[in-house]
C-alpha cells in the first residue's frame, strides 16, 4: 500500500511541477506593476502559491534531480519578479498593515533567500501594536504568525501565542464535523498548514487536535470527492501529511491521479476544462501548486520523513 502511495504520489506532484514549470511565463506580473498592485490576488499571490511549492519540493529533498531543478527554477523565477525582494520591501514600506510582503517573503527565506534591509523593516512593523491588533481571520492570523516563525522574528518581544491564535479557529473548537462547508473546510486546511509549518513540524498541532482531524479526515475528503472539487480534495490531502502519523490513502491518490490531464493539469473542480492556455492556468494554476506539495509530502512521508503512515481506511 505504501509503495502504491509514494508511486502514484510522485506521479501526480512531477507532472504538476512541470506543468507548472512549462507554463510559468503564462503568470508574470503585469509590465510596468508596481508594489501598490490594484490586484494582488490576480498574479501577486499565484506567483507566492508556485514559489511556496517550489520551497517545500526543495525542503523535502524527497523529489528526483529533475524536480528539485524545476523547483529551483520556479523559485529563481518568482524572485525575480519580485525584483528580489525589492518589490515587497517597497509595499511593506507603502502599506505597513500589509501582511503579504511578510507571508510571501517566508517563502523564500526557507530555502535561503535573503533581503536583509526588509527583513529590518519586518522586525519593526510586526512588533506595531497597529498591525498585531489588526483584525483578521483566524486562520490568517496564523498565516502571519508562521511566516514570521520562518523568517525568524517570532521571538521575544515579537513572539506569538500560539495557544491562544489556535482556539480561535474552528478547528480549535473541535465542532461538530459533519457541519462543515466548503469556506470552513480551506480555513480548517490552512490552520493545520500554518500550525505544522506546511508538515515541516507534525507536532505542531496538538494531540486533541490530531486525533479530531485523523477521525474526520477521510470523511471530508471523501465528501468533496464526491462533488469533484479537486482543489480542496487536495488540500485535505496535504492536511494527512501534515499529522504526526501521516494519513495517506492509496485510493485517494489514485483517484486523483485519474482526473489528472496527461499534460500535469490537475482541474479545480468538474467543471469543463478550457481549452485556452491563459484560461486554462489562470483557473487551474492553484491546484496544480496543491498537488505539487500534497505529492512532494506524501512522498516523504511515505519514505520515512515523518512518522510512519496510516495508508488505508
Amino acid at each position: 500500500m505504501t509503495a502504491s502511495v509514494t508511486q502514484t504520489a510522485h506521479q501526480v506532484s512531477s507532472k504538476a511541477l512541470a506543468w507548472l514549470h512549462t507554463h510559468h511565463e503564462r503568470g508574470a506580473l503585469p509590465e510596468g506593476t508596481t508594489a501598490d498592485l490594484g490586484d494582488p490576488d490576480s498574479v501577486y499571490k499565484p506567483l507566492g502559491e508556485t514559489a511556496l511549492a517550489g520551497t517545500l519540493v526543495l525542503r523535502e529533498a524527497a523529489a528526483g534531480t529533475a524536480e528539485l531543478r524545476i523547483a529551483r527554477e520556479l523559485l529563481d523565477y518568482c524572485w525575480r519578479q519580485f525584483r528580489e525582494g525589492d518589490m515587497l520591501y517597497e509595499r511593506l514600506l507603502r502599506y505597513p498593515m500589509m501582511s503579504d510582503p511578510l507571508e510571501t517573503y517566508a517563502h523564500f527565506t526557507r530555502v535561503g533567500y535573503r533581503h536583509r534591509p526588509l527583513e529590518r523593516l519586518l522586525t519593526h512593523t510586526t512588533g506595531l501594536r497597529t498591525v498585531r491588533g489588526l483584525e483578521q481571520q483566524p486562520n490568517r492570523k496564523l498565516a502571519v504568525a508562521n511566516a514570521a516563525r520562518i523568517v525568524g522574528i517570532d521571538q521575544g518581544r515579537h513572539a506569538y501565542d500560539w495557544d491562544t491564535l489556535t482556539r480561535a479557529t474552528w478547528l480549535g473548537g473541535t465542532p461538530e464535523p459533519w457541519l462543515i462547508d466548503w469556506m470552513t473546510g480551506y480555513s480548517l486546511t490552512h490552520t493545520v498548514f500554518h500550525l505544522t509549518d506546511w508538515g515541516g513540524n507534525p507536532t505542531g498541532l496538538s494531540p486533541e487536535l490530531t486525533e479530531y482531524v485523523a477521525t474526520w479526515l477521510p470523511v471530508w475528503i471523501d465528501i468533496w470527492a464526491e462533488i469533484e472539487q479537486w482543489d480542496l480534495v487536495a488540500e485535505l490531502m496535504i492536511v494527512g501529511c501534515c499529522l504526526d502519523r501521516p494519513y495517506c490513502d492509496a485510493a485517494d491518490w489514485e483517484l486523483l491521479a485519474r482526473v489528472q490531464h496527461a499534460d500535469g493539469l490537475l482541474p479545480r473542480d468538474g467543471d469543463p476544462v478550457s481549452d485556452d492556455p491563459d484560461e486554462r492556468f489562470q483557473d487551474h494554476q492553484h491546484t496544480a501548486v496543491v498537488a505539487a506539495v500534497a505529492g512532494t509530502l506524501a512522498v516523504s512521508r511515505t519514505l520515512g520523513g515523518g512518522s510512519a503512515p496510516v495508508s488505508g481506511r
